[in-house]
C-alpha cells in the first residue's frame, strides 16, 4: 500500500464513519425531521456518481468508501421518508 492509498483509505474510514452517529440516532428516536430530504437526495446523488468515478478510475479507496457511504446516505434517506410519512399518518 502505498502512503497515498494509507491517506485515501484513513480518509474513507473517517468520513463514513461520521455517518454512523446521525444514523443510529434516527433509528433509535425515530425522529428525522431535522434531516432535509432535498440535502440527502442531493447528497445521495453525488455519493452514488463518485462511487460510479472509483469503479471507472480503479480506485478502491474512493470505491469502498463510497459504498459504504452510499449505503448509509440511504438508510438516512429511507429513515427520513419513513418516519416522516407515519408522523402525518399519526396526526390525521
Amino acid at each position: 500500500m502505498t502512503p497515498t492509498d494509507a491517506i485515501g483509505y484513513l480518509a474513507a474510514i473517517l468520513t463514513t464513519a461520521s455517518f454512523v452517529p446521525q444514523a443510529l440516532h434516527i433509528w433509535r428516536t425515530r425522529d428525522a425531521r431535522a434531516i432535509s430530504l432535498s440535502m440527502y437526495t442531493a447528497f445521495s446523488t453525488g455519493v452514488a456518481l463518485w462511487l460510479a468515478y472509483g469503479v471507472l478510475v480503479g480506485s478502491w479507496p474512493v470505491l469502498l468508501a463510497n459504498v459504504v457511504t452510499l449505503f448509509f446516505a440511504l438508510s438516512i434517506l429511507a429513515m427520513k421518508i419513513r418516519y416522516e410519512r407515519e408522523r402525518r399518518q399519526r396526526q390525521r
